[in-house]
């Protein structure tokens, strides 16, 4: 069966060139668990540069579950998107609690598990525990689009139409005949690297004898609208407030709902906003030439973002109090300060 010799191909590929992952040196649930909850939204590279260190922390699920909401976040550092790490450690809160401290090896006990949703649940089984399971994240919804011709356009109803096609054996029989664990690797780092959303290298592709997208000679038309998508980004200039006293500055703590939730931040506010319902920050209401101001680059989600950076005495800050944010001396030192701010203490020592 042709298709069956690429996947053995694909497979082969994949162990050469990214067994050295250390996700996959060391294989676990409860390594997949953190691996995968790291993996969303966030580049294998900055991943790799974060696993072994915090598996030093947190080397089982138990000392995991044990952790502060505080030590997590401080934990998760450079790893962005913080609300995993809060997800994460409400798993592994769950496991101790639902499971005795085991994670479950059944589909719909693992959806008990706060943050773990049907793609995670379905890696947990693949690739955790090498069980027959279709974990879609979107190079593998990409790449089973362009191998088998589905002309759906991408997000839930090619999902559901992939999940479907899986349960009756239409795509991915093969699944059986190896291992689910390293064929779902194989076509995720196939997804990364020859078969992007903009750009299919299809003749060093493995699978390129047996995908119809490759032999129709339009990968990048499937899925269907992807390759048309523009993601809009809003224009956003901040005014970044250092007050010192002696080797701390004043800073609060982002609240569930903004962004870097649990973080502390420096006194931040919204100068200019393209995006007018923009709610993050209070708008900055003083006058002040702000344009003279030391300035760096920063983004985050669909915002590229100029930070100004103001160094006032907190006699000047209390003019700028807002009510709805407590504001205390924090040491920059304890490592929970965002990476903006951390930036702008940085640029004032240049």
């Amino acid at each position: 069966m042709k298709s069956l010799s690429s996947f053995k191909k694909l497979i082969s590929w994949s162990r050469k060139n990214f067994s050295e992952l250390p996700w996959r040196k060391r294989r676990s649930l409860y390594y997949t668990l953190v691996s995968e909850i790291m993996l969303q939204q966030t580049t294998v590279g900055t991943v790799k540069n974060h696993f072994d260190r915090f598996l030093e922390e947190y080397p089982d699920v138990e000392i995991l579950s044990l952790s502060t909401e505080e030590e997590m976040l401080r934990s998760w550092k450079g790893l962005g998107y913080y609300r995993r790490a809060k997800n994460l450690r409400k798993a592994a809160m769950d496991v101790m609690e639902l499971f005795q401290g085991k994670i479950p090896l059944d589909f719909e006990d693992l959806k008990k598990i706060k943050g773990i949703g049907d793609y995670t649940a379905s890696a947990l089984l693949s690739i955790g525990e090498d069980k027959k399971a279709l974990a879609l994240d979107a190079n593998l919804e990409r790449v089973l689009s362009r191998l088998y011709g589905i002309k759906e356009a991408k997000g839930p109803k090619l999902q559901k139409l992939l999940r479907e096609k899986f349960e009756k054996k239409e795509i991915l029989s093969e699944m059986e005949k190896l291992s689910p664990r390293f064929l779902t690797e194989a076509l995720m780092d196939l997804g990364r690297t020859f078969c992007q959303a903009r750009k299919a290298t299809c003749l060093e592709c493995p699978l390129k004898d047996c995908c119809v997208a490759f032999l129709e000679g339009k990968p990048l038309s499937y899925p269907t609208g992807a390759a048309e998508k523009k993601e809009k980004f809003f224009e956003l200039k901040l005014l970044r407030v250092v007050v010192e006293k002696g080797n701390k500055v004043l800073a609060y703590q982002k609240k569930d709902g903004e962004w870097l939730s649990g973080q502390w931040e420096l006194p931040t506010f919204i100068l200019l906003s393209v995006d007018k319902n923009l709610e993050q920050y209070p708008f900055y209401k003083g006058k002040l030439a702000w344009k003279k101001l030391k300035s760096y680059k920063t983004s985050i989600t669909k915002y590229k973002i100029e930070n100004y950076i103001w160094v006032c005495s907190e006699k000047e800050f209390l003019t700028l109090m807002e009510k709805k944010n407590s504001y205390a001396f924090h040491d920059p030192l304890k490592g929970d300060l965002s990476t903006a701010s951390m930036k702008a203490l940085s640029y004032l020592k240049r």
